[in-house]
């Protein structure tokens, strides 16, 4: 395929909506006219959500504005005939109401494909950035009804019906295309020449290869031996938790910091949900990377220990911060949800796993799975009490993927970690970082288990 033209390009961090900002707009112009064309009774709980807007004044006020705000530039708000793709509320619940029964695939335009993974996503991406959107995005009683709305769409991602988009058509997760690429995330990641069927458990005798529903397939499992344990003996070895691009690494971390500002310094207590044991985190290290819509999207130990506490924070699902906003002082600047990683890991829905390590060295660290937009439900599958070893599975992503943190405590000195900017996914259960300094006996350096 050809490059993208600057102009039509659009930063996209994970790949879940189109780099090419005219796939992402023909796509929502397909579903508008769908839509437009085929209207069809309110599901009830869009009936709810329409019903929650109309008998909030200030909800119907802020839902009513937010498309307005939207700037008046093609590239934003307008359909060939002139007019805005999204009207208003009134036509945003009808393109949810139709959303809730498909599931993500690909699209086409002239010739160039592109993935709208995150279809709600897709929907809210300019709203999300105006500045009644950014209240609407933030506010509890929204995010109880998105929840309730997502729950809906993930019964239809778990059913049979959602497995269509699994075939060899132009717009199939099997078609040339959509293989391609996911056999090209999979094999850059783990220096590999491996068709689909060789890099995960799947049955390719089968239409949908095995898979009975768009999460099963979404949530698929690489084949035994594809991704090893790194250095399973020796516990100064730190394993990648997710197969994911490299974000950030940062030191010294604090407390309590303005996370929704432009550096988006970690704020820790935040993160943490100020769990009574986030303290112990201040000052310490945070790894952060990101997954890409191709990737694969369970969670591993990175270390052998024992899950000393394991719990999911309700957040928000569509709030960017506010320096993406349309009004800021840069600018309009697209993908805002996707850019703001820091600011995701202390306001998104997002489990928080800690472990105790058996390495003392190490001590209690804790593994941040971060929900973002349409992908917030995490699914923790291991308990408190349980030991676990360094590579086991500590749960999942569903309907999506997004980012996560690992967090070491203060005092306990990692490095090796591999730097921000690369191509390729780190893959999941490889080398993260070592352990290159024993605990000094300080408060810092003692476990959790010595402590309490």
């Amino acid at each position: 395929m050809s490059a993208i033209p600057d102009e039509h390009k659009v930063h996209r961090t994970g790949d879940w909506l189109p780099q090419d900002h005219r796939i992402h707009k023909k796509w929502l112009q397909d579903t508008v006219n769908h839509v437009d064309k085929n209207p069809k009774s309110l599901h009830p709980v869009i009936q709810e959500f329409k019903t929650m807007i109309e008998n909030d004044t200030r909800l119907y006020m802020l839902f009513s504005s937010m498309f307005e705000q939207i700037p008046n530039k093609k590239q934003y708000a307008k359909n060939p005939a002139g007019e805005r793709q999204i009207r208003d509320y009134h036509h945003m619940l009808q393109l949810l109401n139709h959303l809730m029964t498909t599931a993500p695939s690909w699209n086409e335009r002239e010739h160039r494909a592109g993935l709208v993974g995150l279809p709600f996503h897709g929907l809210f991406d300019w709203p999300m950035g105006t500045p009644s959107g950014f209240a609407v995005f933030q506010d509890p009683q929204v995010n109880a009804m998105l929840k309730k709305v997502l729950n809906v769409w993930g019964q239809f991602l778990q059913s049979p019906e959602s497995a269509k988009v699994l075939d060899t058509s132009p717009t199939g997760w099997f078609g040339e295309i959509g293989r391609e690429d996911l056999q090209s995330a999979a094999n850059q990641a783990g220096g590999t020449d491996l068709g689909f069927e060789k890099l995960f458990i799947c049955d390719p005798n089968d239409k949908h290869h095995g898979f009975t529903s768009w999460d099963n397939f979404f949530t698929r499992q690489y084949r035994e031996g594809v991704r090893p344990v790194a250095s399973p003996e020796n516990d100064n070895v730190v394993a990648n938790s997710c197969e994911s691009k490299t974000y950030k690494v940062a030191h010294g971390v604090k407390a309590h910091e303005r996370f929704w500002i432009k550096g988006q310094p970690y704020s820790v207590l935040d993160m943490l949900a100020h769990d009574d044991l986030a303290e112990q985190f201040v000052g310490g290290t945070i790894y952060q990377a990101f997954l890409s819509a191709l990737s694969y999207h369970r969670w591993h130990s990175p270390v052998s220990g024992k899950i000393v506490k394991q719990y999911v924070v309700d957040g928000t699902y569509y709030s960017e911060p506010p320096f993406t906003s349309f009004e800021a002082a840069t600018g309009e600047d697209p993908g805002g949800e996707n850019l703001g990683q820091e600011y995701l890991s202390a306001m998104a829905t997002r489990g928080i796993i800690f472990i105790e390590a058996d390495n003392p060295a190490i001590g209690l660290m804790c593994v941040i799975p971060v929900g973002m937009v349409e992908v917030s439900t995490c699914e923790i599958t291991v308990k408190e009490g349980q030991h676990v070893k360094k590579g086991d599975e500590l749960g999942m992503f569903h309907f999506g993927g997004s980012t996560h943190c690992v967090l070491f405590r203060k005092g306990v000195k990692v490095e090796g970690f591999p730097k921000a900017g690369r191509e390729s996914n780190v893959p999941v259960r490889s080398e993260l970082c070592r352990v290159v300094k024993q605990g000094d006996g300080t408060a810092e350096g003692k476990s959790y288990m010595k402590l309490t």
